[in-house]
């Protein structure tokens, strides 16, 4: 809602800008509302955060493939999925203060949360972004940005049956665009109208759809876990038969405690045999199944695993974030994982003289064949560290007199603020086992 503010937010979102994680789309312009650009640091959160769920998903198994569909895409696959007819919020405007709302969020019907007033009657807004494809501008021409990348899937369901011999059950993953033209985009990256999403389309044989369902219930909670979300921030949101999607059997949001409060991180949904039922029908290609094991034929049900790119962005820099105070100091830190932080290692020559630089220069090389490194020589040491901590760098090292003498450096850890001793040949090892921890 306008006018209201967050603190906890503010300070994300004044660190995200201060630091290079993430600026407002055509700022120097007045900004683009609700669209945003990944900073250095951010395009390397959020690239991490994209191989981190690639890995989880697709490398490390053998059942799920990957794919990487066209953003546009004929008409007809909107119209069979029915985003054409149905993909859309009600809309209300208040007649005061012009702002708009969806209806459905709105506590008292009828007057506007922000100012009062009285609000227009409720109108059905469809989200899709609509262009042209082609030198004319008819109904022929018509083409629309995607919504989602499921449908992307599920139009290459047989392509990827008939080249990767794979059998049901299996999966296919995707990363990939979308775009919703929002009513009311909110809180930062949260909800947004140009975004990514990292989903995953298990196909299953019917009868085994809740078996299944449970499965990637517990796999994705593992996920999290795995990626250093607090389990005490998490919670699995059952759909009520009121809630549920018209093609779902079975629903449930994985929630975050953000800032905000607790809202949708990810979705896992039974979709049952409705997409690929809806596209035998419009498309006339049979995409039925069949089975060599048991000669039966039928329509594969799917389960959905869906999540959003940027709100893991958003939930991974809330739940990492803390202002910590010290005995005689204070820090603000982001505790990543060390999978996911844009900058793998701080390199600091403890003075700029005695050789010091050049040792330090050596390691940066040496690492940064394999990791983002940062060198940094200004400032105090302990300053060095400050700076840091506050874009979640997990570990610092320092070359020092003793490193001169014995080739080994000191190495500070994030989180613990703790210092060791290690040798400089084994500092890959140390962090490469970090960055892969779970794998």
């Amino acid at each position: 809602m306008a006018g209201l503010s967050n603190p906890q937010m503010d300070k994300i979102i004044s660190l995200c800008r201060r630091r290079g994680f993430i600026f407002q789309s055509s700022e120097i312009y007045g900004g683009l509302n609700a669209c945003y650009d990944y900073g250095p640091l951010g395009v390397e959160l959020k690239r991490n955060i994209k191989n981190f769920w690639w890995k989880w998903m697709v490398e490390r198994r053998s059942d799920i493939v990957g794919l990487d569909a066209a953003i546009l895409m004929a008409s007809r696959v909107w119209e069979a999925s029915g985003h054409v007819s149905g993909f859309t919020d009600p809309l209300v405007d208040c007649k005061v203060c012009k702002h708009r709302f969806r209806s459905d969020l709105i506590a008292e019907p009828g007057k506007c949360p922000d100012c009062g007033g009285e609000l227009t009657d409720i109108r059905q807004f469809n989200l899709m972004f609509k262009t042209f494809m082609g030198p004319l501008e008819d109904s022929a021409s018509v083409v629309y940005l995607r919504p989602e990348t499921a449908q992307g899937i599920y139009v290459n369901y047989q392509n990827v049956l008939d080249s990767t011999r794979q059998k049901i059950p299996f999966g296919i993953g995707q990363i990939g665009k979308a775009f919703r033209n929002e009513i009311t985009p909110e809180n930062f990256i949260f909800r947004t109208r140009e975004f990514e999403q990292m989903e995953m389309q298990f196909f299953v044989k019917p009868g085994t759809d809740q078996e299944w369902f449970e499965y990637w219930k517990a796999d994705r909670q593992e996920y999290y876990r795995r990626l250093g979300i607090r389990a005490e921030k998490m919670r699995f949101h059952p759909h009520g038969k009121d809630e549920l999607a018209h093609y779902a059997a079975a629903a449930f949001d994985i929630e975050y405690e953000f800032p905000f409060g607790w809202k949708e991180l990810e979705g896992i949904h039974n979709r049952t045999d409705f997409d690929l039922t809806r596209h035998k029908e419009f498309s006339g290609k049979d995409l039925t199944y069949f089975d060599e094991v048991t000669r039966e034929r039928y329509m594969p049900y799917i389960i959905e695993t869906s999540a959003g790119a940027d709100r893991t962005v958003l939930c991974v820099l809330s739940d990492a974030y803390e202002e910590q105070k010290l005995e005689k100091d204070e820090r603000t830190v982001l505790h990543f994982h060390p999978a996911i932080a844009p900058i793998k290692a701080g390199i600091f020559p403890l003075v700029k003289k005695d050789g010091m630089p050049e040792v330090a220069h050596r390691i940066e090389e040496k690492l940064r064949r394999h990791f983002p490194v940062f060198y940094d020589e200004s400032a105090a040491v302990g300053r060095r560290y400050r700076r840091q901590d506050e874009i979640g760098t997990p570990y610092c090292i320092t070359v020092d007199t003793e490193t001169l003498q014995n080739e080994t450096v000191t190495v500070r850890e994030r989180d613990s603020m703790t210092q060791s001793r290690v040798k400089i040949d084994d500092l890959f090892l140390l962090i490469y086992n970090k960055i892969n921890e779970g794998f």
